[in-house]
Formats: C-alpha cells, sequence, structure tokens
C-alpha cells in the first residue's frame, strides 16, 4: 500500500523537531519520498559539508511507526561527526574525543 503524503510532511516535521532538540541546526537537510526496497527511511550525512538527504519510503511498512522512525534517522545525523572521524584512514586522537565530547554533552542536553 502506498503511504500518503501527509505522512511525508509528518515524518520531515519529526525529524526537524527532533534536529533542533539534539542541536545539529548547523546541517542542510534535504527529504526525499521514494521506493526504498525493504528500508523504511534512511539518512546520508556528507559531513565535511554539513549536508544531510534523509529518505522515506513510499510504501506502508505495518510493524515502522514514522515518529520512531524520524526519530531514528536523526540520531544517526547526531552520530554523523563521529562516525565521520571513525571512517577516515588518518584521524587523529584529538579529532576523534572532540567528536566525542560533542555527542556527549548533546547527549547531556536531553537527558538533564
Amino acid at each position: 500500500m502506498k503511504r500518503n503524503n501527509s505522512e511525508f510532511l509528518q515524518f520531515q516535521k519529526e525529524f526537524k523537531k527532533c534536529q533542533i532538540g539534539f542541536g545539529l541546526n548547523g546541517y542542510q537537510v534535504y527529504f526525499y519520498h521514494e521506493d526504498l526496497g525493504d528500508n523504511f527511511a534512511d539518512i546520508n550525512v556528507i559531513q565535511n559539508k554539513r549536508v544531510a538527504t534523509v529518505r522515506l519510503d513510499t510504501k506502508k511498512h505495518a510493524d515502522c511507526n514514522i515518529k520512531k522512525s524520524a526519530k531514528h534517522e536523526a540520531l544517526h545525523l547526531l552520530c554523523a561527526k563521529l562516525q565521520d572521524c571513525a571512517l577516515k584512514r588518518y584521524t587523529s586522537e584529538e579529532e576523534i574525543l572532540e567528536a566525542d565530547e560533542e555527542l556527549v554533552v548533546r547527549l547531556q542536553g536531553l537527558i538533564e
């Protein structure tokens, strides 16, 4: 069954809410509503350009929740800098510690 546009708008709204709540306002985010095969949603982040592409599948998935999925993808954005450092061939200890501290401070703000 095909997903309607209001669900896609709800997904975007929830993602943006999480983006603001997680303090990730420095990213330009683009949303797409397209066929993802077996995936419900995904995100691709280009960390050095601070650009994220978030996609929601056009098909309904019985076991997936729009709000939880948007939050899940926003959490991937939250971890993007640390992941980017970890995937680089030459990453300094300082870069990893900085990315780790940034993530911890943001999580701390959410928990308090």
